[in-house]
């Protein structure tokens, strides 16, 4: 089977390219704009510099089997961008629906896509997990980028017999994990005390491995054709266990302030930092029972030692 997977050089494509090497029955095929430092022994790289131009017809003119697309202007804090949203749609909207016609062109008969829970939405009530059928509720430009490429696949798999695969992971850690996640795992192996110790919302999380995982399951499973999924560890968690753990898996003492959530929430909003605010204190749980049932799919990879991994790694890495 020949596998073309895009966004190799990132967090997600990178594990999902060392995954699919292992694999003696795969031929992946990955567009790059530069080499990568390490390329998997078997991997053939293809040069590119943008998936909308007439090299991505040449690159599928190798006639793929299925096209995994990781590949994504992904979510920015602080955009500096003059029209965000514009940007996110030519990005994430027509290169990947422009990559995904030329997919089915070439005879591709799957196309994994991977989108995120923004789609979805930004926040739940505690015991009210976002469903994989339930409407799409985009608030911010990156979410509504991906719900918009999400309904253009779905149309174009309609037309062409192309099946569409789509799955939303939610926040994904791991080693080599960056942004907030790496800023918490300096925070606590620096023994900074966080107001974050009396937080009571419900967070899904996803570690890299897992998601690779479902990943690798909707390549060729045949009851993924044409489906949403939702994809989380199985476990949610607070923020005030997430930081505990994470300390744990560090080997440090983790100094939480019993600050109440309300507090930190009106302090936040008053410094201009509610988005940030909502990500510590607010809650996004997902049900992945779809997930798990229609393709017997359960997370392999517990949440411990997926943080334990995740920690390993940064303090190998000289804690950068």
């Amino acid at each position: 089977m020949r596998v073309i997977l895009t966004g190799a050089s990132g967090f997600v494509g990178g594990a999902v390219l060392k995954a699919l090497s292992r694999n003696a029955n795969v031929e992946t095929v990955v567009p790059l704009r530069s080499p990568l430092h390490q390329m998997p022994a078997g991997v053939v790289s293809y040069p590119i510099d943008d998936l909308t131009d007439d090299q991505s017809t040449q690159l599928l003119a190798q006639r793929p089997d299925v096209v995994v697309h990781c590949a994504s202007r992904v979510h920015i804090m602080s955009d500096t961008a003059a029209d965000p949203l514009a940007e996110f749609r030519r990005i994430n909207v027509d290169g990947t629906l422009a990559f995904a016609r030329a997919a089915s062109a070439a005879g591709a008969r799957r196309f994994v896509f991977v989108s995120s829970i923004k789609v979805n939405g930004e926040q739940t009530l505690p015991g009210h997990a976002y469903q994989a059928d339930d409407a799409p509720r985009p608030v911010d430009p990156y979410g509504i980028s991906k719900h918009e490429a999400e309904q253009g696949l779905q149309a174009l798999g309609a037309q062409t017999g192309m099946e569409i695969v789509i799955i939303r992971p939610v926040l994904v850690y791991g080693p080599g994990v960056k942004a907030n996640f790496l800023s918490m795992m300096r925070w606590l192996d620096r023994g900074v005390p966080l107001p974050f110790g009396a937080i009571h919302n419900r967070r899904s999380l996803v570690a890299l491995d897992n998601l690779v995982d479902l990943v690798l399951t909707c390549i060729e499973h045949p009851a993924a054709a044409n489906q949403v999924f939702l994809v989380s560890d199985g476990e949610d968690l607070s923020t005030t266990e997430l930081l505990a753990r994470m300390a744990r898996a560090l080997g440090k003492p983790a100094r939480l302030l019993p600050v109440p959530a309300w507090l930190l929430s009106s302090s936040a909003k008053a410094l201009g930092k509610g988005a940030l605010s909502q990500r510590l204190c607010g809650s996004l749980q997902v049900d992945i029972s779809k997930t798990r049932e229609l393709l017997g799919w359960q997370p392999p990879v517990p949440v411990d030692a997926a943080l334990l991994a995740a920690a390993r790694h940064y303090q190998e890495n000289n804690n950068q």
